[in-house]
């Protein structure tokens, strides 16, 4: 302690639960801007994934199909996952299977550059299905 006083710096602690002690004789402010600046760099870096919804209908047009494909596949490039939503309306609740049919073929179509995260599943009257990026 004495050694750190003449020095105008700190005693800092770097392990406590080693025996003895070990402790540093440095400049605490330096140090904690040091750490921030690492802290920082790392948040940075990272990437956040996000979960884009694409909403559909069970009889959606071969057109509307293919829009809503090539937005899944631009999600996938961007490294995010993706959450199809099937809403079933009216009489469609009688015909689930086409529901399930039409999420088979998204699975097929994207199988290359993604896997299923979450199988599909029946949520009162919208049907969901989660992809994650390869």
């Amino acid at each position: 302690m004495l050694l750190a006083e003449e020095a105008g710096l700190d005693l800092v602690e770097i392990s406590p639960n080693a025996v003895p002690p070990v402790v540093k004789i440095l400049d605490l402010g330096k140090l904690k801007y040091a750490n921030q600046k690492k802290a920082a760099e790392a948040r940075k870096n990272q990437k956040v994934i996000e979960i884009k919804e694409i909403k559909m209908r069970p009889n959606i047009d071969s057109h509307d199909y293919d829009t809503k494909m090539k937005a899944v596949r631009r999600f996938f490039e961007e490294g995010d996952k993706v959450k199809l939503t099937l809403r079933f309306r009216g009489r469609e609740m009688a015909h689930m299977e086409l529901g399930m049919q039409l999420l088979n073929k998204v699975r097929e179509e994207v199988a290359t550059i993604a896997k299923v995260e979450a199988e599909p599943k029946l949520e009162g009257r919208q049907m969901m299905m989660v992809l994650a990026p390869r």
